[in-house]
């Protein structure tokens, strides 16, 4: 049997897609159906004393990349987190419980994201991914990988690899100050992580959107040849994302 060298090359990216399945290394947030259990943090609700505010983030069923749906949030949503060093804004954040999934080990995680801004006022702020443990109580951003936010357009997707390597992150936050967690203890096992800015000279102001979130876990070299990296899925993966991501 003889197949056309594009049949071929399917056949073998759809392989190499349900060897990495599999063995359960892959998640993708395409945001096509829904906003798949992601909330913007608005820290007390505008009340003192108050705390943990969410509200889940607006989905929309087109407009995204390559016209995809995608999730976004706005000022209206998000607050000023007074107890982080320095303040910070989560305006994109999930904990796994919300989605009954466990905890993840995000150690050289490789991770692939589109962001788009419309109206932002950044005030200075640079956006960045964190993870969190709240176990342990203790959240580090990523500061030396500051994420581009392109206005009023889709850019190019954002694709980073989350080293375990603390002179390349900062810790904002601990339960316990005194006895904070390292950085490996929380991408060991780690249940929340999003986006978020910092070091901003007031509320950022406008909207803030996100599609085809990819997160690869245990991250490796090895590669189907010929294919490109693979599209990262949760139980099942879109084939048509395999484009869209940066892997």
């Amino acid at each position: 049997m003889h197949l056309k060298p594009g049949i071929m090359l399917a056949a073998l990216l759809t392989m190499c897609l349900a060897i990495r399945a599999g063995n359960s290394s892959l998640l993708l947030n395409s945001f096509n159906s829904d906003r798949e259990g992601w909330q913007a943090y608005d820290y007390n609700g505008g009340v003192a004393g108050g705390g943990n505010v969410f509200y889940p983030l607006n989905w929309e069923k087109a407009g995204g990349v390559n016209d995809s749906g995608y999730v976004w949030a706005d000022d209206s949503q998000w607050r000023i987190d007074t107890p982080e060093s320095p303040n910070s804004i989560l305006a994109f954040i999930i904990y796994r419980k919300w989605v009954s999934g466990p905890a993840f080990d995000l150690r050289e995680a490789e991770v692939s994201v589109s962001l788009r801004g419309d109206v932002l006022n950044l005030k200075g702020a640079t956006c960045y991914f964190w993870a969190l443990d709240q176990e342990i109580g203790t959240r580090w951003h990523y500061t030396s990988q500051p994420l581009e936010v392109t206005e009023g357009r889709w850019g190019r997707p954002l694709w980073f690899r989350l080293k375990n390597q603390e002179s390349l992150w900062h810790r904002t936050w601990a339960r316990t100050p005194s006895n904070p967690a390292s950085l490996d203890e929380v991408l060991r096992t780690c249940d929340s992580y999003g986006f978020s800015f910092l070091n901003f000279s007031g509320e950022v102001t406008g909207k803030l959107s996100m599609d085809e979130l990819g997160i690869r876990l245990n991250a490796v070299t090895h590669q189907c040849i010929g294919s490109p990296r693979p599209a990262i899925g949760e139980g099942t993966t879109d084939l048509v994302s395999v484009a869209k991501l940066g892997f």
